[in-house]
């Protein structure tokens, strides 16, 4: 019964939001992107971090149980499939750009991004505010146990980067450890592989656009499919809570 009703919530879930229409936004209105960043709906100022600073994890925790959350991304942060992500100890500031994003139409280029839309779209910026700080009180996914491959490259591309191919090091914005920070740095120890590889696809594509100043779409673009797969092995054998 506990390995059933995951999934029979799961399912309910997942079908409900493909067939619901988009709702009007949350009652706060959009966020007005910076005029000179088309890629971003959010501007990560003083006001935004006393915002965060008082928002309410507690709520965060009922909003996630009221909207079902863990039916993709697991009950304490940590996805239970490589189709979607574990949110678990990522920065407050990146896990709410992202809801806004979703609700703003800024991820909404594939069926399972349109999904989030639908789900965003219900939520007000306090909701979105106060779910964030609840994911982000958790620590980071643990290491991966699998047996993951990776070799020196990519090691050397988290590191030192690739100059010739202006490509920066991963750790320069991403940390050592895989940690990320504050605005628009997502942590990716522990990251689920497959969810991994697939948005470095999507940036490197172009079917994903909603980061800032088009880095990571530049930078994917210049990875070979062996490198993503590669750094999609190291992030997840990193443990980022160390």
């Amino acid at each position: 019964m506990g390995v059933l009703r995951p999934m029979i919530t799961r399912t309910l879930l997942l079908s409900a939001a493909l067939v619901v229409a988009p709702q009007a936004m949350a009652e706060h209105g959009p966020i007005e992107k910076p005029a000179d960043d088309p890629s971003s709906t959010v501007a990560f100022t003083p006001e935004l971090k006393h915002a965060l600073a008082d928002a309410d994890p507690g709520r965060g925790a009922q909003l996630s149980q009221s909207k079902m959350c863990a039916a993709c991304h697991g009950n304490n942060g940590v996805s239970w499939s490589g189709q979607w992500p574990s949110l678990a100890g990522q920065p407050a500031e990146y896990t709410y750009k992202m809801l806004v994003d979703y609700a703003e139409g800024d991820r909404a280029q594939t069926k399972r991004a349109y999904m989030m839309h639908t789900l965003a779209t219900e939520l007000t910026r306090q909701d979105m505010l106060d779910l964030s700080v609840f994911y982000a009180n958790f620590d980071l996914p643990p290491a991966s146990e699998e047996d993951l491959d990776y070799s020196q490259n990519a090691v050397a591309l988290v590191r030192d980067g690739d100059g010739e191919r202006l490509i920066a090091p991963c750790a320069s914005c991403h940390r050592n450890l895989g940690q990320g920070q504050k605005y628009d740095i997502p942590a990716l120890a522990g990251q689920q592989v497959d969810y991994f590889i697939k948005t470095m696809q999507d940036y490197a594509d172009g079917s994903r656009s909603n980061d800032v100043y088009a880095r990571m779409r530049v930078i994917a673009a210049a990875l070979t499919e062996e490198e993503i797969r590669e750094l999609a092995h190291y992030y997840a054998t990193l443990d980022g809570n160390r």
